[in-house]
């Protein structure tokens, strides 16, 4: 069947403005107290008259302080330099960094430096040190540029609304307030090795338990799953996105929906890959979407313990198992960890029994690495064990299970370093740039029992073809390896 190409439009997700898409509030308004009132359908909240975001900003203080307090230990790998108040400096050579760009200063336009320099100003008045702004301050810086540029690009919210600084600064201050909450001081812990996502309590019976509210608190009803959705898809250029093989993804659907399984083999390359997949699957079809919130991402244990990283994962579907090279690292903690992939697996099998599932899996067991000799980006390599696992599982289900490649092109949204490394808190990229996905034709059953890497390696042979159909469709065939 041939792969389809279609040109995305304006996501379909429905938010509650103008809270959900927001990422960045910013101020050229008078000085003044900000009140802040919480959309709890959301759980972003909303500036009272879109006055100056001062308060906004202080109410994170304690939190931030504790952030950056406890981020010593990994500030090497979360450590960029200080920028100026009037100027934001695109640096390629820090931290193992991750894309080639000029060095040079970029200005911000005038409210995005506004809203930047209020929320800076307020976390630099909080900290004992100015060395442990530079976290933070990088996120921060990123992300106001990438949206700035996506402003300045014409790019609007789902409600058709434009992209503004105040929005910008907002989403990070929320994102930064649930980092803090749920990644340091109140640590959220995924007790299970199969997490559901936590979208807020209507229909889901988790919510009665008083332990879980406990742990959610104030946070109580926000969805973290059109949290994350709202924070990352202002940065993405959707009217250049791609998706391809839109019929292979039909049908795909088509079989969830009989009761069988669906696993997708994947390429992984940015942190918000599963917000990558939400945003172009929602630009398709209500329904799709809804198979992209269903996904069930296979994740390591980085997902789960970065403090940045724990409230995007919250609201999502995981199955958490500890990569190879993880549980290989630390030969004390390789039995306990060895142990909860199997109880994950025991888990799978459930969920595969009862059909209708769908799995997100990355067969290298990490995001593809750029060359820094070429500058080109080369899928990592698929992992045949890995594959056979999977294919195992299915088999034991006794319920049809499906595969499909998924090739996925979203390096420059938040290009990773460009070395592994092992601990959390690497630094944070974020980019605005198209981004691109597509299904390949599902994976004949071939090689059976005495040739099972024949169907490890035509997945990875169709996942290779799909990404570079995706890189020549967005004009990105310099990362052709």
């Amino acid at each position: 069947m041939a792969q389809q190409r279609v040109r995305c439009r304006t996501a379909t997700c429905v938010f509650v403005p103008p809270s959900e898409e927001d990422s960045a509030d910013s101020p050229q308004q008078p000085a003044g107290p900000c009140e802040v009132e919480w959309q709890w359908s959301t759980g972003f909240p909303s500036l009272a008259n879109d006055r100056p975001i001062r308060t906004v900003t202080m109410k994170f203080t304690t939190a931030i302080l504790t952030v950056a307090l406890i981020g010593v230990s990994f500030s090497e790998a979360f450590c960029p330099t200080s920028l100026p108040s009037n100027a934001r400096v695109t640096q390629s050579l820090l931290s193992s960094s991750t894309a080639d760009v000029d060095v040079a200063a970029t200005a911000l336009p005038a409210d995005f430096q506004a809203a930047r320099d209020m929320a800076h100003e307020s976390l630099v008045a909080s900290l004992p040190t100015p060395a442990l702004e530079k976290p933070l301050t990088y996120f921060l810086d990123e992300y106001m540029m990438a949206l700035s540029q996506a402003a300045a690009n014409g790019s609007k919210n789902p409600d058709g609304s434009d992209i503004t600084a105040q929005q910008a600064a907002k989403s990070m201050m929320t994102a930064l307030g649930y980092g803090v909450k749920f990644g340091i001081k109140d640590k959220f812990i995924f007790e299970d090795v199969r997490h559901k996502a936590l979208r807020g309590p209507k229909g889901d019976k988790r919510y009665e338990d008083p332990a879980l509210a406990q742990k959610l608190g104030t946070e109580f009803d926000v969805d973290f799953y059109e949290a994350g959705c709202a924070f990352f898809r202002p940065s993405i250029d959707i009217e250049k996105s791609v998706v391809l093989g839109q019929d292979n993804l039909k049908k795909a659907l088509e079989q969830i929906k009989a009761g069988e399984n669906v696993v997708f083999l994947a390429n992984h390359q940015s942190e918000a890959d599963p917000q990558v997949v939400s945003v172009l699957f929602d630009s398709i079809s209500e329904e799709i979407g809804q198979l992209a919130a269903d996904l069930t991402y296979v994740a390591g244990h980085k997902v789960t313990t970065d403090p940045l990283a724990v409230p995007f994962s919250m609201g999502r579907n995981l199955l958490c198992i500890h990569s190879k090279k993880h549980i290989d690292a630390d030969p004390e903690t390789k039995p306990a960890k060895s142990r909860q992939n199997m109880s994950a697996m025991n888990s799978m099998l459930g969920g595969l029994k009862e059909g209708g599932m769908s799995i997100w899996v990355a067969p290298s067991g990490g995001r593809d690495r750029r060359d820094v000799d070429t500058g080109k980006i080369p899928i990592a390599p698929f992992d045949q064990k890995t594959v056979d696992m999977f294919r195992l599982m299915g088999n034991k289900s006794k319920v049809p299970t499906h595969f499909y490649s998924m090739s996925m092109v979203s390096y420059d949204l938040c290009p990773p370093p460009d070395f592994v490394e092992a601990g959390v808190g690497e630094q944070r990229n974020v980019r605005f740039t198209p981004i691109g996905i597509a299904i390949g034709e599902e994976i004949p059953n071939i090689g059976g029992a005495e040739k099972r890497h024949l169907f490890s390696e035509k997945a990875e042979e169709t996942c290779q073809q799909g990404y570079v159909d995706l890189l020549k469709e967005l004009g990105m065939e310099s990362y052709i390896p």
